[in-house]
């Protein structure tokens, strides 16, 4: 990536030499580009929330500043980027959404995530740190900034405007003006479950902003809820992008010998899943787990693993997410085990695990939804 400030090398996490896709995006490029043009003071506390990749706070580590993100990938991709580009430990100060943010802001720069609930709660967090001198600059693709996205910026921190786009991106400016007493947070959000999906039935979910479907249950879920496999006796069981958690605690609630991990590169959806967790009171033992799928998870050391993968990476769709997902839980599994996975139909999963593990059995279909099974030989 071209900077004001000389080039930098980056990439994904995990890197694959195979994986196309850039580790920054015009949006990126925009913002430091402004930066350095209209010599934007990045002197105090600078705090850069999503950056995608660590795009931004690498090009500004001369600045020491903060990074908040939700994604586990993304934090470990700003470790290797900083390092790549010889940046000293601790030039930049990594925290998670889920972690307190600095006291004082003096330069909010905004990635904005696909989540609208997502940039709502962490902008009301980060509101009260935030003064009358604080420069606030946001940036996405032209895609990915809508109405509400300013009207949330407006309500929540003052009055914004746009930038025109360039390269298909564009700047969010903020003027803040800091409210006397801060709003409240609507998040988490609750809710009871309907009836009909077995042990999780009239149950209660919590999710954190950001969260997939954090304000019902999607179909999906539900219909994979319908069809989850007998746990009977000390198992060790997967929940496996675990989002909420409903699926692993539906799990916990039918079996209470079984041991349950719950996994997610999401702060925000472990968080979810161990509040979902705890506020049915679960007996029995669990484990939250916020890492890269099953990377880490000792071989052959579960009897069951759930998933429902994601097939998009921010706006690109793709099936590497759910490869990685298969992959690891195929490691994990001991001989006899077996991994169950909800997806769409016309996403094909069975051909890749007939690949990975040699076999894959339909058990349920709908017109939009398969759940499939696969046994580790």
């Amino acid at each position: 990536m071209t900077t004001p400030w000389g080039e930098l090398a980056l990439a994904r996490f995990p890197e694959d030499p195979r994986d196309r896709l850039r580790a920054w995006d015009a949006s990126d490029e925009y913002l430091l580009r402004h930066l350095a043009e209209q010599e934007v003071p990045l002197s105090g506390t600078v705090v850069v929330l999503g950056d995608r990749w660590g795009a931004l706070v690498t090009a500004l580590a001369a600045h020491r500043p903060v990074q908040i993100t939700d994604s586990y990938l993304a934090q470990e991709a700003t470790r290797a980027n900083l390092a790549r580009g010889g940046v000293e430990t601790g030039a930049v100060r990594l925290l998670t959404t889920q972690e307190a943010p600095p006291g004082r802001i003096d330069v909010l720069l905004v990635r904005v995530p696909k989540s609208l609930a997502l940039l709502e709660d962490q902008l009301l967090r980060l509101a009260p740190a935030v003064h009358e001198g604080t420069v606030v600059v946001g940036t996405g693709m032209v895609k990915e900034i809508h109405t509400s996205t300013l009207k949330l910026f407006e309500r929540i921190l003052g009055p914004t405007r746009t930038s025109l786009a360039e390269k298909k991106a564009r700047l969010i400016f903020c003027t803040p003006e800091p409210a006397p007493e801060p709003a409240p947070s609507p998040w988490p959000y609750r809710y009871d479950l309907p009836a009909g999906i077995g042990s999780v039935s009239g149950r209660t979910v919590v999710n954190h902003a950001g969260v997939f479907c954090a304000e019902r249950l999607d179909v999906g879920t539900r219909f994979f809820l319908q069809h989850l496999p007998d746990s009977k006796g000390a198992q060790r069981v997967v929940d496996l992008g675990c989002g909420n958690g409903v699926v692993g605690t539906a799990v916990a609630l039918a079996n209470p010998e079984a041991e349950v991990l719950f996994v997610d590169e999401s702060f925000q959806a472990v968080a979810s899943a161990e509040s979902t967790y705890k506020a049915n009171g679960v007996p029995g033992h669990a484990e939250f787990r916020v890492g890269d799928g099953l990377a880490g998870v000792a071989a052959r050391s579960a009897d069951l693993v759930l998933n429902n993968p994601p097939f998009h990476t921010h706006q690109t769709t793709t099936d590497a997410t759910a490869w990685r997902m298969f992959t690891g839980a195929h490691s994990a599994l001991r001989p006899g085990g077996e991994l169950w996975v909800i997806g769409n139909r016309h996403l094909g999963y069975h051909v890749k695990l007939r690949r990975l593990f040699g076999n894959s059995e339909l058990v349920a279909s709908e017109p939009k939804f398969v759940v499939l099974k696969a046994v580790k030989r």
